[in-house]
């Protein structure tokens, strides 16, 4: 994985931004959209006052703010955003250290259709921007174009490695899910029913 056999966790940590779900589970009940990127640099769920939050540490969650497309919600608790924006917030959180990949792991779960689209158009930006993206998920929506290596999973085992355009078949998923499905593509976004 990047070149490399072993890591020292710590080493590693510094090059993946990491997203889950159960941060949200954590979050201190006064934290802002800003608290929470900023608790990036702390590997914590929150901002606390022996934190030492330095004038570059608040100009780079600001970057990631806005590079997520919600700045303007930056002093907003975050029981008070929507769960879309608080997923964008802690995709910022994961980017404060600027990493060479980004991991997400389910990350339209319990989104409405909107936020599963502002989450689309934000990762696809991440991807232009060069950011390479990890994306642990069973919604074929949320692969979006710029990802073209699939790997598929069953029974924590991988059961196929390849193209996008090769796994995303009828005939291969079917046998991953172990159902007929049918699948339809439109601009490099694949769906299945």
């Amino acid at each position: 994985m990047l070149g490399r056999e072993r890591w020292n966790v710590f080493e590693l940590r510094a090059d993946l931004g990491i997203v889950t779900n159960d941060l949200a589970l954590q979050l201190a009940p006064n934290a802002t959209l800003r608290d929470i990127v900023l608790s990036g640099f702390f590997s914590s769920a929150s901002i606390e006052s022996f934190h030492a939050v330095t004038a570059e540490m608040r100009t780079a969650a600001e970057d990631a703010l806005e590079r997520l497309g919600i700045a303007a919600l930056a002093d907003r608790r975050f029981d008070a955003v929507s769960s879309g924006e608080l997923r964008r917030a802690t995709i910022a959180r994961a980017l404060v250290h600027r990493p060479r990949a980004l991991v997400l792991d389910e990350p339209s779960a319990s989104l409405d259709v909107a936020a599963r689209r502002e989450l689309g158009a934000a990762l696809r930006s991440l991807a232009a921007e060069g950011v390479a993206i990890v994306l642990v998920t069973h919604e074929l929506e949320d692969v979006i174009p710029a990802i073209q290596r699939v790997v598929f999973l069953a029974a924590g085992r991988v059961v196929a490695d390849g193209p996008k355009a090769v796994l995303f078949s009828e005939e291969a998923l079917g046998r991953l899910f172990g159902v007929a499905v049918a699948v339809n593509e439109s601009d490099g976004v694949y769906t299945m029913r």
